[in-house]
């Protein structure tokens, strides 16, 4: 019969595995053993963060009760603030008409209808000297050519393209704008908003106003947008001030063949008996700027948009407001670009501070990755501990509370205490510290 001593001799990989779950067992048993450890573990499980409706949920009734007199208090501010929204834009009528003789003596300026006098015309620029001083050298060499050419050298009328220089310029409205607009746009001589009467529900009026053209009849194209600064019943706590929550058009009167909202396509149609081919016509849309005068409709009646027509509208809302709140009351500024120049500085100062941000968050990854092998008995020790109380454990030197654990919450419970392992000499991170909720 053959020696069985050697069938019977466990395998060298499951001798050290035994070996290594006594030391972990050892290792945490020593740990559960310190008072000192227990107390900080059980005063921080004691007081963890909870989310905040989790919280409410352990209130006495009688705060609950309380609060929701809070929740009634806050309602009657919203109305209060829905009021104050109203007067705002009765203020913003009231001002308007004070604007007006400005933007109106902007129209003439810019349509040629007449002309600033010398101190209407002068403007002291940032780099004024040096203007002056290159104005003047240049003065100097081409005064003859000046005096030559200037009986030749048509005087342009007004501010040539200034409103189409104005879209061109802005990226949310020459996005919309297509190349057969432009001859179009370039008609445009003043765009203006006028408020809603005193009484009336809450709206404003972008008028868009047009020299004669060979396009269409009309003088003023307009696009109402409806406002609504009321608390939501079903949702009161959303309110923030007013809203756009529906727009109207207008009816363009197009020329014969000058519609550029559609197009006319040829499609061959096949006769299923006599085999016979034909053609036919028909106008389909196309795409314009000029469909901003045919807006989407919001839902009623309980009806729900879609996805894609839903971002349409709030598109067409976005503009409208731009329109309202930038274009209009800074037109020169987008002409020459200094507002566009102000907002792109805002903007890579946003994304500047983003990037700094992800380049922390990478750094954090990569001393993350980096992992000692003789950590590895510790760890198991760490879950045998986190275990005990009922813990997640995520990884070395980090736990989870049950209750607390998911995307929801985020409360991270980890423990750093001061334990030398035997035999290694290696610092076993084991004190609690309960990090706020991300």
């Amino acid at each position: 019969m053959a020696d069985s001593s050697f069938s019977d001799a466990a395998p060298p990989d499951s001798v050290d595995a035994a070996e290594d779950a006594r030391a972990t067992e050892k290792l945490s048993d020593q740990v559960m053993q310190n008072p000192q450890v227990l107390a900080a573990l059980q005063g921080r499980l004691d007081g963890a963060s909870l989310t905040p409706s989790s919280y409410i949920e352990t209130l006495p009734k009688a705060v609950k009760r309380r609060i929701n007199a809070l929740k009634q208090l806050q309602v009657k501010c919203a109305h209060i603030e829905a009021k104050f929204y109203e007067e705002v834009h009765d203020l913003e009528r009231k001002y308007a008409a004070l604007y007006q003789p400005l933007f109106d003596k902007r129209r003439e300026f810019v349509t040629g209808d007449a002309e600033p006098t010398d101190a209407e015309s002068e403007w002291h620029s940032e780099n004024e000297e040096e203007d002056r001083l290159a104005g003047d050298v240049k003065n100097k060499v081409v005064i003859a050519e000046k005096e030559s050419t200037a009986a030749e050298e048509p005087s342009p009328k007004g501010i040539p393209e200034f409103w189409f220089t104005v879209f061109r310029n802005v990226d949310m409205l020459s996005e919309l704008v297509q190349e057969y607009d432009e001859p179009i746009l370039k008609h445009l001589q003043d765009i203006k908003v006028k408020f809603s009467d005193p009484g009336q529900p809450m709206s404003f009026v972008l008028e868009f106003h047009f020299e004669p053209n060979d396009y269409f009849t009309n003088s003023v194209l307009t696009k109402t947008y409806k406002m609504k600064s009321e608390p939501d019943k079903a949702d009161p706590f959303s309110f923030e001030g007013p809203e756009i929550v529906d727009c109207d058009g207008c009816t363009i009167d197009w020329k014969k063949g000058k519609n550029v909202t559609v197009k006319t396509i040829k499609k061959k149609q096949k006769h299923k008996g006599r085999g016979t081919v034909r053609t036919i016509t028909k106008q389909v849309p196309n795409d314009s700027f000029f469909n901003f005068f045919s807006p989407l409709k919001a839902s009623g009646d309980g009806e729900s948009l879609d996805e894609d027509s839903e971002f349409t509208l709030a598109s067409d809302f976005e503009i409208g407001h731009f329109f309202r709140e930038r274009i209009v009351p800074r037109a020169v500024l987008y002409f020459t670009g200094e507002a566009i120049e102000d907002d792109d500085n805002f903007e890579e100062g946003e994304e500047g501070e983003e990037e700094e941000l992800e380049g922390d968050e990478e750094g954090e990854d990569e001393d993350d990755a980096e992992v000692n092998p003789k950590e590895e008995l510790g760890s198991r020790a760490f879950s045998s501990v986190c275990s005990r109380f009922g813990l997640f454990s995520w990884g070395w030197g980090g736990v989870v509370a049950p209750q607390c654990r998911g995307a929801a919450s985020g409360v991270h419970l980890v423990f750093i205490c001061p334990f030398v392992w035997e035999g290694s000499g290696h610092m076993l991170p084991l004190a609690l510290e309960c990090l706020k909720p991300r």
